[in-house]
């Protein structure tokens, strides 16, 4: 039995799949083949042509709202348990009473730096709105969908977690223009290519080269934890709070593996996707080539780990209090919207106020096309 999965792009999210079925196949007679697609395409690809191609494909959970409408996926067993699942990964995948794909990759935003540097950590946001901010040596991924990301990790880390706020704001004013203070305070700090850079862009610099010392706000990769993975070794630490909150609200990312309507297979495709996102499989084979488990007893056992600590020990206490962003119908293409004037906000210097409006204005649209 032959079957075809689509996953994304980077060592995190290409050799754990592929080492997986290899073993897989080994005791089974389901022989799994993997392609994968750019980590842009990845956030934006169609789930629904995708799964006209494929048996499994590994997706983003803001998708599961547009998934349970258009029935591209099978809804799988709910096997939830919360106290396996790391910052809500597994729940972030059920959506209207169903389980549209198990959890097979966890992260949040984090903060990263060079340990070997000696430079200072940021533990405020308010830090880098002071003269001295430059001490930090700051690099951070402002790539459209990463600056909204961040936009909403600062909006939530204020206790604001409720988004949208009502059908006219998507957030109250009084965090929407704290966030993007922050965001243009960090672009200030650092190059304008920032504007350009995804969290792995980041971390290839920081790991590569002397010039930066930290990133106080990306996703993190566990492979740039790792002894030897790049020249420099990264480490990770809790995301900055803000100034009179006690909690870091990293936004939730990550993959899960979901299964295909289309499969001519379904038996056989769900028993594969539930072993690759078994305890054992997370804690061995899964992690032991590249790979980023969800499983939150994998994390906990990897702490003390000299090889993984700086990234599941650093990120520990951030990725347990991940925040789950919006999963409706209308926030992906909200999102879109939103990604096409980010660059602007920082590059043509439009106020805060004037930019805050704007993602209000696409909030609205988007809410009522779709209700």
């Amino acid at each position: 039995m032959n079957l075809k999965g689509m996953t994304w792009d980077h060592p995190r999210g290409f050799d754990p799949v592929v080492a997986a079925s290899r073993a897989y196949s080994a005791t089974t007679d389901v022989h799994i083949s993997w392609d994968k697609r750019s980590l842009q395409a990845f956030a934006d690809a169609s789930i629904q042509q995708l799964a006209a191609e494929y048996d499994f494909i590994i997706l983003d959970h803001p998708h599961v709202g547009q998934i349970s409408e258009q029935g591209a996926l099978l809804p799988l067993e709910n096997n939830i348990n919360p106290e396996a699942s790391i910052g809500g990964s597994a729940e972030s995948y059920a959506w209207n009473g169903q389980v549209w794909a198990y959890a097979i990759d966890a992260a949040c935003q984090m903060a990263a730096h060079r340990p070997d540097m000696k430079a200072p950590t940021p533990t405020t946001w308010e830090e880098f709105l002071n003269d001295d901010a430059s001490k930090f040596r700051a690099l951070t991924p402002l790539l459209p969908v990463d600056a909204f990301d961040m936009f909403m990790t600062l909006v939530a880390g204020r206790g604001e977690e409720n988004m949208p706020q009502n059908r006219e704001k998507f957030v109250t004013d009084k965090n929407g223009l704290y966030a993007l203070t922050v965001l243009r305070a960090l672009y200030d700090l650092g190059p304008d290519e920032q504007v350009d850079m995804n969290p792995i862009a980041v971390l290839e610099t920081l790991s590569t080269t002397n010039e930066f010392a930290c990133s106080p706000c990306l996703f993190g990769y566990v492979n740039y934890a790792r002894p030897n993975f790049r020249e420099h070794q990264i480490a990770y630490f809790d995301l900055p709070l803000c100034a009179g909150h006690n909690m870091p609200r990293g936004i939730l990312g990550g993959a899960g593996i979901g299964v295909s309507a289309k499969t001519k297979f379904p038996k056989d495709a769900k028993a594969f996707a539930k072993w690759i996102t078994s305890a054992p499989v997370q804690s061995g084979l899964y992690l032991q080539n590249n790979g980023q488990p969800a499983n939150r007893h994998t994390w906990i056992g990897q702490r003390k780990d000299i090889e993984f600590a700086g990234f599941f020990d650093g990120g520990f206490h951030t990725m347990a209090n991940a925040w789950t962003r919006p999963r409706d119908v209308w926030f992906l293409g909200f999102v879109d919207d939103v990604c096409e004037i980010f660059p602007s906000f920082f590059r043509k210097a439009i106020p805060v106020e004037t930019f805050l409006a704007q993602i209000n204005a696409l909030f609205q649209q988007h809410v009522k096309k779709d209700t």
